[in-house]
Order: C-alpha cells, then sequence, then structure tokens
C-alpha cells in the first residue's frame, strides 16, 4: 500500500522561511516525480515544485522560483520543500503528490496523494 507521509506545516510571519518533507513508502519512484501541489482558500489547485527521481530535472511554478527549493533523499524516498521569504499568498494547503511520467518524461498523471499540510502565512 503506498503512503506518502507528510511533515507539519505551521504559521509563520511573511518573511520567514518553512521546510517541509514528504515520504514515500509502499512504491518505487524510478519512473516517476514526487513534489507538491497546493491549494488556497478560494483558489483552483496549482503546482508547486516537482522533482523527476531518475533524470533529478527539477520543475517550479513561477511563483516559486528564486524562493522554493526542493530536493530529495533517495535513501528515504523523501522529498523536501525549503520555501523562504514566504508571503501571506503562500498560505494554502500543500500536498505532497507522486506523478507518472509520460513517453517524454514529463510530470503527467497523479498517482498518489498525500493527506495535506497546512501553511499559514501571516502579513
Amino acid at each position: 500500500q503506498v503512503r506518502l507521509t507528510e511533515s507539519k506545516g505551521g504559521l509563520v510571519q511573511a518573511g520567514e522561511s518553512l521546510r517541509l518533507s514528504c515520504e514515500a513508502s509502499g512504491r518505487t519512484l524510478e519512473n516517476h516525480a514526487m513534489g507538491w501541489l497546493r491549494e488556497a482558500p478560494g483558489k483552483d489547485r496549482e503546482f508547486v515544485a516537482m522533482f523527476l527521481w531518475r533524470s533529478g530535472i527539477r520543475y517550479y511554478e513561477e511563483f516559486a522560483k528564486g524562493r522554493f527549493t526542493i530536493s530529495r533523499d533517495s535513501a528515504k524516498n523523501a522529498v523536501f520543500l525549503q520555501m523562504n521569504s514566504l508571503k501571506p499568498e503562500d498560505t494554502a494547503i500543500y500536498y505532497c503528490v507522486v506523478m507518472k511520467l509520460d513517453g517524454n518524461d514529463k510530470p503527467h498523471d497523479i498517482e498518489d496523494w498525500g493527506k495535506g499540510t497546512l501553511v499559514m502565512v501571516s502579513s
């Protein structure tokens, strides 16, 4: 059984940092990407960052570039999301996901979801 275990989020002030982690058990990641989506109140769900396991390529949404960094621990099947210079608009539930890669090695379908962790950024 696949399980994604996320660390707890938290409440921080604008400009501060927070690090999320997610560990996958019960599956291999070689042909997958692992990373984060988020859902803010009243907004559509959006990608944050993804780590392609085999190639090591990292994708970031525009808002995350320069502020967020995704990394991994291969031995633990874990990814980490370091979030710096947090803004109130980063307030959201962050979901760890595992995605299958398509024929062009691009993240395609979401196969596994974590339960989500709440990140709140106060102004």
